[in-house]
């Protein structure tokens, strides 16, 4: 019996469903990653295989239509699903060693969060940091719109984001809020050698008592008729900044 797609809210306590090329190659090169069954087309175990994909788990040959029936409506498969165990739950001391962080208070939507996650890898952040609640699952939408970045970094789940925040204060990070209140630019801004750099949410923003738990509140100038930037465009943004200024 294949496993159904997994609703939207349920905590990642079951097997969870990768699909897409980069998605499901990104998984197979991931060593903390628990695989347990793939599904796919003739085709697309050639496509795995061509790209040097070690195929460590059991396979299901299985037709186009009979993907589509495991995922929901529009999910771009490209002829593979491979069932997984969730990642590890990553903490703060898998952060030690890290330089640049970015942290997201209460951003909600998993595309947005995926493409942050690609961002952060495509720019070599060192971890994602995200809280418990009030965020996307990994499921199979947050790990398709990351294509694999959810495989290449450290996704970090905290409980409260400025208790995480004073944490790292203490072990030496300085940590900027992006704020369109703030007093500089974030090209103004002076940087640490280690630092975390804290989004929010679209519309609410870095909530107070995350702010407060910062060293400093910086802006994205934007000299064009459009004044503000979607979540993920921000995210990509700051964190080639802080790699210019970091010297990274």
């Amino acid at each position: 019996m294949k496993p159904q797609p997994r609703r939207p809210g349920l905590p990642p306590e079951g097997p969870v469903l990768l699909y897409g090329l980069h998605t499901v190659e990104a998984a197979f090169a991931n060593r903390e990653r628990r695989r347990l069954k793939l599904y796919a087309t003739e085709n697309a175990i050639n496509r795995l295989q061509e790209r040097g994909v070690a195929i460590d788990v059991p396979v299901e040959i299985t037709a186009p239509r009979a993907l589509d029936r495991m995922v929901t409506k529009d999910a771009v498969h490209q002829g593979m699903i491979l069932e997984a165990d969730p990642l590890p739950a990553y903490g703060p001391k898998e952060l030690k060693g890290a330089r640049l962080i970015l942290a997201l208070d209460q951003v909600t939507d998993p595309h947005n969060v995926g493409a942050i996650l690609r961002s952060a890898v495509a720019l070599a952040a060192d971890a994602v940091v995200t809280t418990e609640r009030h965020a996307p699952e990994e499921g199979s939408v947050l790990a398709k719109s990351a294509s694999g970045a959810l495989d290449m970094i450290r996704h970090v789940r905290v409980k409260n984001l400025a208790k995480f925040l004073d944490e790292m204060g203490e072990q030496g990070f300085f940590r900027v809020a992006l704020d369109s209140d703030g007093p500089a630019t974030l090209e103004e801004t002076a940087f640490g050698d280690r630092t975390v750099l804290v989004l929010g949410s679209e519309g609410k923003g870095v909530r107070p008592g995350v702010r407060a738990a910062c060293d400093t509140l910086a802006r994205l100038d934007m000299p064009g008729a459009i004044r503000s930037l979607n979540v993920s465009n921000a995210a990509v943004l700051s964190l080639y900044l802080a790699r210019t200024k970091m010297g990274l």
